[in-house]
Order: structure tokens, then C-alpha cells, then sequence
């Protein structure tokens, strides 16, 4: 599987049943080749609206399961997301 394909599967946290969105983005250890994160985008401002300042950075351990269309991971969701650093 590669990151494309990953990107394609919604992000399901199993503890509340809620969307999470769908992975953008995943950090890995370049020491072991190995991923040890997928980073979903945060919720909106506004209703999903108007941008994302935050997102969420998944450790892989909590991924309990990938199927052809989604992955569930187990998180309390306030425990997992980072502000979003702006380059200047």
C-alpha cells in the first residue's frame, strides 16, 4: 500500500463512531523506514468552514484496522491535535 491509497480511506475514530476526514499526510521514521503517524486535518473554524488551524497526528499504534474504503483508529480526539505552523 502506498500514501495514495491511504489518502483515499476515510478516518473513522471508533470510540465515538465520528469522522475524523481522510489522511493527508503520514510522518515516518526515516531510521526504520517504518510510518508512525497519520496526520487527518482538524475540524473547521466554523462548521467545517473557513480553514483548519489544527489537525490531528495519529500515532499508528492507534490504527486498529485498514479495509478497502476506511480505517479505523481508536483515539480520544483532544489527546491527538497539534496547531497547524504557518511558513512565513
Amino acid at each position: 500500500m502506498n500514501i495514495r491509497e491511504l489518502q483515499r480511506k476515510e478516518v473513522i475514530n471508533t470510540r465515538n463512531c465520528a469522522s475524523l476526514g481522510f489522511v493527508v499526510d503520514v510522518e515516518f521514521d526515516p531510521k526504520c523506514g517504518k510510518i508512525t503517524a497519520l496526520i487527518v486535518p482538524g475540524p473547521g473554524k466554523i462548521c467545517g468552514f473557513f480553514g483548519r488551524e489544527t489537525h490531528f497526528v495519529i500515532p499508528w499504534e492507534c490504527v486498529k484496522q485498514i479495509g478497502e474504503d476506511i480505517i479505523l483508529v481508536s483515539i480520544e480526539e483532544e489527546c491527538f491535535v497539534r496547531e497547524n505552523h504557518k511558513e512565513r
